[in-house]
């Protein structure tokens, strides 16, 4: 089996100049041409530091990445309209075409506004913009990828939730369903719950390891990762998991710089015996250099296979 390790958003060479933003209390304050030169500049900026991320991926053998959507600021506000693809429909086709030529995976994961199954209207609303939003970059980059979710809410209760998130799931365009798939979190929703949600809606999840220690479920850790990994059956990519060690014992949820090599080597026993090929995200702090770190150490005191630069068999 072949585990494909990615990392997420902020890569080395761009600390400190990543993506740009503008907040809309900046954007109110200019005047009506100032605003549509600076969205420009920050567009045109933020588009040109990803495909540079994806060109110091390829060069890094780095095939499974997550961007930030964030490099469209104000995309999704509702008083904020403007065409943000047409002006810039070039790059994101030479983007998609770069990734699609080096087969890389690419994802994203929208950030904890957009919770689909909230009580309150409006915040259905936003999520379902920025939903929109995210699919409109797939389309036009025209590329095969998904955005993962966390249910949301837990309120009134668990239940009820779950349900109004299997609700407004079923009522989203068909193209933006196929698109997300489902993940668990260390509070509310754990792993078994998403699971089952996932089975019946008939989507993959993504299992966060660090998640599952923090929020366990009552079923052991090979069995439900056979689960998680049925319901990708018929996919065009392996499985992928979330991976991360806690920063301290006093600090469980928080994520740590790097990872725990050790610890992790005792997940990938785990994989082992399931068997399945499986791509796992790193979400640590120091981003690349975490990853880069662990494969050193993996090297150094594993005997493991490496295909390329962070892609091993065991």
């Amino acid at each position: 089996m072949k585990v494909r390790l990615g990392y997420v958003a902020i890569p080395y060479f761009t600390r400190g100049g990543y993506f740009k933003t503008m907040t809309y209390t900046r954007y109110t304050a200019l005047s009506k041409e100032e605003r549509k030169i600076k969205l420009d500049q920050i567009i045109t900026y933020n588009l040109n530091q990803f495909y540079r991320t994806l060109q110091y991926n390829l060069q890094n053998e780095v095939y499974f990445y997550r961007f930030s959507h964030n490099m469209i600021p104000l995309a999704t506000h509702k008083s904020v309209p403007f065409d943000y693809i047409e002006p810039y429909r070039t790059t994101f086709e030479k983007i998609g075409e770069y990734i699609n030529y080096h087969q890389m995976r690419v994802d994203t994961h929208p950030d904890q506004f957009c919770v689909l199954n909230s009580e309150h209207e409006d915040v259905i609303k936003s999520s379902k913009r920025i939903l929109k939003f995210i699919d409109q970059l797939y389309q036009v980059m025209n590329i095969d990828s998904f955005m993962i979710l966390h249910i949301g809410s837990g309120s009134p209760n668990k239940e009820e939730a779950k349900q109004r998130f299997i609700d407004h799931f079923k009522k989203l365009p068909k193209r933006i369903r196929a698109e997300i798939i489902l993940e668990n979190d260390d509070r509310t929703f754990h792993a078994l719950d998403v699971l089952e949600i996932c089975e019946e809606l008939k989507i993959p999840m993504v299992l966060d390891l660090h998640h599952h220690w923090c929020h366990p479920s009552d079923i052991e850790l090979e069995e439900l990762l056979c689960r998680v990994f049925k319901t990708w059956e018929g996919k065009s990519v392996p499985p992928k998991v979330h991976y991360s060690s806690p920063k301290s014992k006093k600090e469980k949820r928080a994520h740590h710089e790097y990872i725990d090599y050790k610890k992790f080597m005792n997940f990938v026993h785990v994989l082992k015996k399931v068997g399945q090929d499986v791509d796992v995200m790193l979400e640590c702090k120091a981003k690349d250099e975490a990853l880069f770190r662990l494969v050193r150490e993996l090297k150094f005191y594993e005997q493991l296979n490496f295909i390329n630069m962070t892609t091993f068999e065991v």
